[in-house]
């Protein structure tokens, strides 16, 4: 069994994140991203989770074809909101006996349109601390260098996280466009005696509105300066992409010179973007030039 706790203690990491198909075309879509990103031995990848456990099964059903069908190493994503304690008990042990060995433990948000749902626990600490009572599990949590959207003030929202992060083994940031608010989060939970790793999560822009409207509901900034450069090329999406994969590049070398542990690209589920950045950085030689 691979556990991303060791992973992170031997080296740095470099990890890709998924999200469940709604459609026949969009899983080919998903089949075709994983085989072209294989190559580039990702130390891990994720699957994201439904608002509500919306994409359970679809979750559940990728993570284990991608631990038992592939060569990489999965995580699965859950969410506590809208679950029974039960319910998650549930999850949690079919992982187990899929082999899965790796989740990272979130609050999530309830189901659109439902205000009926259970509230057995509320906080992703809750969530870590029954995860923990199974079997041996490594277990990430979630971390907002720009704080997170419902967070009343800095102070608690670093409190929070080391809390948080006492309890699990690492963090993936939400997505964010600048290093310094991930840089002064390191700084600030090194203030609370908090040293667990912290992987940043980077996300290649390829469709300037959709990833505003992303950083609108993650609470992160899309800079004004960088929005602008986006607006310049808006009807040529080739420039699009190229400039957002510059930034992404210019993001990532900045930040492994200041030594993350590693880096976590959401790649919307597909691999472009994400093979030009890996090229770019030397990672994989000639990755660009893959179909």
């Amino acid at each position: 069994m691979t556990y991303i706790r060791d992973l992170l203690a031997a080296g740095r990491t470099f990890s890709f994140e998924f999200f469940p198909p709604k459609t026949d075309e969009a899983a080919r879509e998903l089949e075709k991203t994983l085989r072209e990103l294989e190559p580039l031995h990702p130390s891990f990848v994720s699957v994201t989770y439904g608002a509500g456990g919306s994409t359970r099964d679809r979750t559940r059903d990728i993570v284990v074809h991608i631990e038992r069908e592939t060569t990489m190493t999965a995580m699965a994503h859950l969410t506590c909101i809208a679950h029974t304690r039960e319910q998650l008990s549930q999850i949690i042990s079919e992982y187990h006996q899929a082999g899965i060995r790796n989740l990272l433990a979130l609050a999530g948000d309830p189901p659109a349109g439902v205000d009926d749902y259970p509230h057995d626990l509320r906080y992703a600490y809750e969530l870590v601390e029954l995860i923990r009572e199974h079997d041996d599990f490594s277990i990430g949590v979630a971390a907002h260098p720009e704080l997170h959207p419902r967070s009343p003030d800095r102070e608690s929202d670093r409190r929070h996280l080391a809390e948080k992060l006492a309890l699990a083994d690492f963090a993936i940031t939400q997505f964010f466009f600048e290093p310094d608010p991930y840089l002064r989060m390191i700084d600030e939970l090194d203030a609370l005696g908090c040293s667990k790793p912290v992987i940043p999560g980077v996300i290649p822009v390829t469709n300037a509105k959709q990833v505003e409207r992303f950083a609108q509901l993650a609470g992160a900034e899309f800079p004004r300066h960088l929005a602008a450069r986006f607006e310049a090329v808006a009807d040529d999406p080739a420039a699009v992409r190229a400039i957002g994969v510059e930034i992404a590049t210019d993001l990532c070398q900045r930040l492994l010179e200041e030594g993350v542990p590693g880096v976590h690209f959401y790649t919307l589920n597909r691999s472009r973007a994400t093979r030009e950045i890996y090229a770019n950085l030397g990672l994989v030689a000639g990755s660009a030039e893959q179909p």
